[in-house]
């Protein structure tokens, strides 16, 4: 019984290992919607083992501890997936949410050998983890480039592995999340989901007892789900049948004393709601990267962490109509125009120094007529 799977097996130029058979929580699934993405301009191969790594770390640690070396308890943790590639590769890839998903990089025993470049994106590291992760990162050297999704963590683990750290945004399927059009009736009106202020919510609800409010937030304790793309379709009919978008630091129900909660970062829900033409409004801090990527405006309407009054600036909103549209359009437009996955992966592989593909050329056009049809309408200076 093979203890892996190799999905679209087709002598592609790229290696994907995804976790996409063993790891269902929820928060997994915009990174299996980058690898989908990926597929759909690339020539690519899945890896994707069937057997849990639970096991594996567990072994790593305590071979860590009694050998003190991270190289030899990588080799002695016994993985419980193998695979041996076949063909040569342009480039190994691998998304980790985490540093120690790398313990899932020895099922492909050759990947080093067989692959011309190998990159990989791990989407979450905070600065006060670092430390605790130092002896997992060390073996990342055998990589050629290394993204995070964490900007103010790019320093640290470039010295600690040796490799070229760069920050790379995280984005959306800006098609499967685009509107239909402007007008698209919006039936929600607000959404969500995720980080959320206790004070901010409680005053939703009480807005929503009062009727002819519809307020969609999270209800789940743990997050898990059965089909990965499904879920990112309800995420994207969420976004484009919500008026407001709830949008806040990823980090946000930490600490703010700690070095955790002092760490600003962009998080994933405002790449979503502006790309279904949500207006987003929340709790983001405006850092330099937020307003190189997010720099059009209106591109957040800031309230404060716990904002009592949320009815209140919702209502205020919703008495400019005009400002509104706009800020759809620039929303929708801005997304489909520059956080598309298609231009996180040309970035990769312009980096890799590797050709793009004519699916990547043919999906940068679609995605150009596409935020043609939302671009906002110029407003008349007053003489």
């Amino acid at each position: 019984m093979n203890n892996h799977t190799a999905l679209n097996y087709q002598e592609g130029r790229i290696a994907i290992l995804s976790e996409r058979a063993i790891n269902d929580h929820v928060a997994s699934c915009c990174l299996y919607e980058f690898e989908d993405a990926i597929a759909q301009v690339d020539r690519v191969d899945f890896f994707t083992p069937k057997r849990s790594y639970k096991s594996a770390y567990r072994n790593y640690t305590w071979a860590k501890r009694l050998t003190r070396s991270s190289k030899l308890a990588n080799h002695l943790k016994l993985d419980p997936n193998s695979f041996t590639l076949e063909h040569d590769y342009d480039m190994f890839f691998m998304i980790l949410d985490n540093p120690g998903k790398f313990i899932a990089l020895n099922t492909l025993r050759n990947w080093r050998k067989k692959c011309q470049k190998a990159v990989c994106y791990i989407i979450e590291i905070w600065e006060e983890q670092i430390p605790q992760w130092k002896p997992i990162l060390e073996l990342f050297q055998d990589f050629d480039h290394i993204y995070l999704g964490h900007k103010n963590s790019v320093e640290a683990v470039a010295e600690i592995t040796g490799v070229p750290c760069t920050y790379l945004p995280f984005g959306t399927d800006a098609i499967r999340f685009s509107p239909n059009s402007i007008t698209s009736p919006r039936g929600i009106d607000v959404t969500n989901i995720g980080r959320r202020s206790v004070v901010t919510h409680q005053a939703l609800l009480d807005r929503m007892e009062l009727g002819d409010f519809f307020y969609y937030y999270d209800t789940p304790k743990n997050f898990h789900i059965q089909n990965p793309q499904e879920h990112r379709n309800l995420l994207a009919n969420l976004a484009k049948n919500s008026r407001y978008w709830i949008t806040n630091n990823p980090n946000f129900n930490d600490d703010p004393r700690s070095k955790k909660g002092i760490q600003k970062e962009i998080g994933y829900r405002i790449f979503e709601g502006t790309a279904g033409g949500a207006i987003a409004i929340g709790n983001q801090t405006a850092t330099e990267e937020f307003n190189k990527h997010f720099d059009w405006k209106d591109s957040l309407i800031s309230i404060p962490a716990d904002a009592s009054n949320i009815a209140d600036i919702i209502e205020e909103l919703d008495g400019q109509s005009d400002r509104i549209e706009q800020i759809r359009r620039h929303n929708i437009s801005n997304s489909l125009l520059r956080h598309d996955w298609v231009y996180r992966w040309r970035h990769i592989l312009e980096t890799a120094g590797l050709e793009i593909t004519p699916e990547i050329l043919t999906r940068e056009l679609q995605l150009k007529q596409l935020a043609e049809r939302f671009s906002p309408i110029p407003t008349l200076s007053k003489s």
